[in-house]
């Protein structure tokens, strides 16, 4: 027998040894991750991502997930978040935590910047597609799937954006008054919408790729909630729902397809799609405001900190 023939033999052994030694260590994690075919799977989704967050929801489970839209420049806002109410916390002994999608640019110091940030922070979670506003249903969509393949143990999960002024102690007070953990989609409810087909419209869709007159009921992008059952029920409709560029839309029409209707959260207004005027008494008793900047975020936040003993007049809360 040749030394090649030896070489080829011991190659053979170390690789056959290399593979049983990794099955054993994979299937001892099984207590806690599953079988070691089921880790293989996920190690194959988490392959798909380019930036995942640093938690094991099966292990440290949140009552509520956010998933805020983000895009690479807008780090200010996404300080803003970490600081105010996307910080890490439990409230009424629930956890809450935030995580921010994006996409990626051409520039490659960008995603090396991204990463770490996400090192530092491991809040990002990311797919290789191009992060422009046309493409915010493939975001929304990726923030969905992880929820579905990740954090599925979880109660509830909001998708919301950088922009936004999020009451997450009314909001988690509202979801535990509720008898039920499933089968909820909640937010500022749009119903009989109409397309617009102006093309200088930042709304603008084409006949083409929507050819319907009417929109069916859906939540307003800015922020809705839903219980974490339907996005599983969500990933899963979407792979046969064709896509289109507005994401709230798209979000309906796969909510149409499973015939599951929004339904308000509270009598009152709650979400708002707009800019709401700060005041403590009237951002107590919401859920979102709009249009929120970095600077007005740390400001509302603190002055709503330092006045939690303030009692508020009855009637002085409704801003519907």
């Amino acid at each position: 027998m040749t030394m090649a023939y030896f070489l080829f033999q011991a190659k053979t052994l170390i690789f056959i040894a290399l593979f049983v030694l990794i099955y054993l260590y994979l299937g001892t994690q099984s207590h806690t991750e599953g079988t070691a075919a089921h880790v293989f799977a996920r190690w194959k989704r988490k392959a798909d991502f380019l930036l995942v967050p640093e938690i094991n929801c099966k292990v440290d489970t949140p009552f509520l997930v956010i998933l805020v839209t983000s895009t690479y420049d807008q780090l200010d806002a996404r300080m803003a978040i970490r600081e105010t109410w996307g910080k890490e916390r439990l409230i009424q002994y629930r956890k809450v935590v935030t995580f921010f999608l994006l996409g990626t640019t051409t520039n490659n110091t960008h995603q090396t910047l991204l990463a770490k940030e996400n090192k530092q922070y491991g809040d990002l979670i990311q797919k290789n597609f191009l992060d422009t506003y046309r493409n915010l249903t493939l975001k929304t969509l990726m923030g969905i799937e992880w929820a579905h393949q990740f954090c599925s143990s979880s109660s509830f999960v909001m998708k919301t954006d950088t922009d936004m002024f999020v009451n997450i102690f009314y909001l988690v007070e509202l979801l535990l008054k509720r008898k039920s953990k499933t089968s909820l989609f909640t937010g500022f409810i749009k119903l009989h919408e109409k397309p617009l087909r102006g093309a200088s419209s930042k709304w603008y869709i084409s006949e083409a790729e929507y050819p319907d007159k009417l929109f069916p009921p859906f939540c307003s992008g800015t922020g809705y909630v839903f219980s974490t059952d339907l996005a599983h029920k969500i990933y899963n409709v979407s792979l046969s729902v064709p896509k289109i560029s507005l994401e709230d839309v798209y979000i309906g029409l796969c909510l149409s397809e499973l015939n599951i209707i929004p339904e308000p959260l509270s009598t009152k207004r709650i979400f708002f799609s707009e800019k709401v005027t700060f005041s403590v008494c009237g951002f107590r008793n919401i859920v979102t405001s709009h249009r929120i900047k970095p600077y007005e975020l740390l400001l509302y936040w603190k002055e709503l900190e330092n006045s939690a003993d303030l009692e508020c007049k009855s009637g002085s809360d409704d801003l519907a």
